[in-house]
């Protein structure tokens, strides 16, 4: 059964920093784009940035230059370095892979359980 295991949320103050990890663990065959999505109180979930296999990278538009995602292939981890942070950047961090788990089972899209990132004085 594979697990994705976000890590690195807590409560920072406006201009602070903090790093998100997420390892996948259990039975992967291959590991394809990986990203991290966020949903704030009464909003839809929304991408934050993506990363492919190759080290290609998307960001939403309210966090380039303030956040930068990287992958580490060997440990099947998936980073997020947050800077600059913003109290709307409030929100509950999700760890998402589209991996397969076995040569025997189809691509499918994994999440984490997320991890709490909040932004206040």
């Amino acid at each position: 059964q594979v697990q994705l295991e976000e890590s690195g949320g807590g409560l920072v103050q406006p201009g602070g920093s903090l790093r998100l990890s997420c390892a996948a663990s259990g039975s992967i065959f291959s590991i394809n784009d990986m990203g991290w999505f966020r949903q704030a109180p009464g909003k839809q979930r929304e991408m934050v940035a993506t990363i492919t296999s190759g080290g290609r990278t998307n960001y939403v538009d309210s966090v380039t230059g303030r956040f930068t995602i990287s992958r580490d292939n060997a440990r099947n981890t998936v980073f997020l370095q947050m800077n600059s942070l913003k109290p709307k950047d409030t929100a509950v961090y999700y760890c998402n892979a589209r991996l397969r788990e076995t040569i025997r089972r189809p691509w499918d899209y994994y999440w984490g359980q997320g991890t709490q990132v909040t932004v206040s004085s």
